[in-house]
């Protein structure tokens, strides 16, 4: 039987860490304190992909995290060339849904995975296109004053108050939620560890 490897989620997003654990994994949360504001790149794929490896990369080299894998992830939302994040504020989430309703985004997801034993890392970008439909704005206010489009990127989320006004997406569920695990799967076995390797203890 394969010795069980500790994972450590770099995020303190509660989407995530429920889609781990909904999945077999047991991780532990480790938040990177990463500045988000100060991370640049060219494109919103790129600057999704930046933000998790900035955020992989700080916390596998607390000492906490010896022996562990680690799991860095951002999202953001590409709407003709723009990131968009969290928005700033209410004020800010309104105008966003008002901008993206009856329109179509596309969510992308950096993922960094490090192996603090190898010290190698793995990373890559999934990307999913989201429909959104075209709620009133009574309705967008209503989803604004929830408070729930200022702890996620784009301003949604497919497991929440939004979900009636997404009409669908092309390409991975969990990406939207927060991380995909089909590529989670790829970029383990790029460093030579199994996935089932790090599902909770009594899982396999």
């Amino acid at each position: 039987m394969t010795a069980q490897r500790r994972l450590i989620l770099a995020s303190q997003s509660p989407a995530r860490l429920g889609l781990l654990r909904q999945s077999g994994f047991a991780p532990e949360v480790i938040v990177s304190g990463v500045d988000e504001d100060a991370v640049t790149a060219p494109t919103p794929a790129e600057l999704a992909l930046a933000l998790a490896e900035a955020k992989a990369s700080v916390v596998a080299a607390k000492p906490e995290a010896h022996g562990a894998v680690v799991i860095g992830c951002d999202s953001v939302l590409d709407l003709d060339g723009e990131a968009l994040g969290k928005p700033a504020d209410a004020e800010e989430a309104t105008a966003r849904w008002k901008a993206m309703r009856g329109r179509a985004g596309t969510l992308q997801t950096g993922h960094c995975v490090y192996d603090t034993v190898s010290g190698r890392y793995a990373s890559g970008t999934a990307s999913t296109v989201v429909r959104f439909g075209e709620p009133s704005d009574a309705e967008i206010a209503a989803y604004v004053a929830t408070g729930e489009p200022l702890h996620v990127a784009g301003a949604f989320t497919l497991d929440g108050f939004s979900a009636p006004f997404i009409d669908g997406i092309d390409g991975d569920h969990g990406n939207v939620i927060g991380l995909s695990l089909p590529l989670l799967r790829r970029l383990l076995a790029r460093l030579g560890v199994g996935i089932t390797e790090l599902w909770a203890p009594g899982t396999n």
